[in-house]
């Protein structure tokens, strides 16, 4: 299984926006340029996140994006669903159906199974909280 290129960028772009989004809506520009994404291919991605109701955006000069739900409850499995329509093994349709059905039964199916419990119980927080300890960003944070 390979993550489509659409879907990296929508994962990652989301972590941006889940961390920078805690002082306002965030720019398509800003996220673009911070993860090294065309701005055209980030809107495509947005506008998917967007239909599936993952993301809201506010019009105007001081405009950009926010999460429509907090990050604990946006899960890995719906992001995925949003910009790819199924994240699992297609079913085994081969010629032999004993062997095809072994083949669907004990791997496929498995796999599937697995992947459901990964993706649905792995949200935009754990990423988030993993991004920021693996940065730093809290240690470079500063108050005044």
């Amino acid at each position: 299984m390979k993550f489509s290129k659409k879907s990296r960028y929508g994962l990652r772009a989301l972590i941006d926006l889940a961390v920078y989004s805690a002082n306002g809506h965030v720019s398509l520009n800003s996220i673009a340029e911070r993860n090294e994404i065309s701005p055209q291919y980030l809107e495509q991605v947005f506008a998917s996140l967007r239909r599936a109701g993952i993301v809201k955006s506010v019009k105007g000069p001081q405009g950009g994006y926010l999460l429509k739900e907090p990050p604990e409850s946006i899960t890995v499995s719906e992001i995925l669903l949003a910009l790819e329509g199924s994240y699992q093994l297609e079913t085994d349709d081969g010629k032999e159906k004993n062997i095809s059905d072994a083949i669907q039964t004990l791997l496929i199916d498995r796999i599937n199974q697995q992947l459901d419990d990964i993706m649905q119980n792995l949200t935009l927080k754990d990423l988030k909280e993993d991004y920021l300890t693996r940065s730093g960003y809290e240690q470079d944070m500063y108050y005044i």
